[in-house]
């Protein structure tokens, strides 16, 4: 067993009018390597608080989060901002593409972040938005792209320094149905294909059941599990 996350009395405290109000209590999870899984919890459950400690997005009060083994806690800003940058892949239900940058230039930046030479990101770019059925918009705005085509070349873009790891907010959030069950298919594609590891945050019962694992968060505290494969 290769675990890719794993939390250790995980807590997770924020002040609320001069006193703490703890979001994560004592949260154990283990992901392993290839999975396909999802959290589901109702508003105010913490499940966005744990999908941002997850991607080392925010730092704990207590416990561990370690990622591929390194604890979080160890590292500093720059580290912790390299590690997100080569092991995790972001996917939102806001898309967050750059409204002035055609597809092909949102997918690029990762790679320009990571000081890949422009011609081996232009080929990788132009690859992971073929993968994504995009071939043929390379050149298209944001606003001359449909919800569904935002969310693919987002997920081009979260391919494209070839994380190991995907965390996913509620990313079919913002489509209808029809598109949203493609996106899944797509996602469930590259784990199948490459090994890719996904977590999803979701509310859609639809979406967890056609992942392998469902974790139930309440009141900041892993309230359930069912596996369905």
């Amino acid at each position: 067993m290769t675990l890719v996350i794993e939390t250790r009395d995980l807590v997770k405290e924020y002040q609320q009018g001069g006193r703490p109000l703890r979001v994560l209590n004592n949260v154990n999870l283990q992901i392993e390597k290839g999975e396909f899984m999802a959290i589901m919890g109702p508003s105010g459950s913490g499940k966005s608080t744990l999908l941002n400690m997850l991607g080392a997005l925010d730092r704990p009060s207590s416990g561990k989060v370690l990622i591929n083994g390194t604890d979080i806690s160890t590292l500093n800003d720059n580290q912790l901002a390299d590690l997100r940058n080569r092991e995790i892949g972001f996917i939102f239900q806001q898309f967050n593409l750059i409204q002035r940058m055609d597809a092909l230039h949102n997918v690029e930046l990762p790679l320009s972040i990571s000081g890949v030479p422009h011609k081996k990101r232009d080929e990788r770019a132009k690859k992971l938005l073929e993968t994504v059925g995009l071939g043929d918009r390379l050149d298209h705005r944001p606003n001359q792209l449909s919800g569904g085509e935002q969310q693919r070349v987002a997920i081009a873009r979260a391919l494209a320094n070839d994380p190991p790891l995907f965390l996913c907010d509620e990313l079919t959030g913002n489509l209808d149905s029809k598109t949203g069950q493609e996106i899944i298919v797509l996602l469930r594609q590259l784990n199948q294909e490459q090994s890719k590891t996904f977590v999803l945050i979701t509310h859609d019962p639809n979406v967890a059941e056609v992942t392998d694992r469902l974790l139930q968060i309440h009141d900041g505290e892993i309230a359930g599990e069912k596996k369905f494969k």
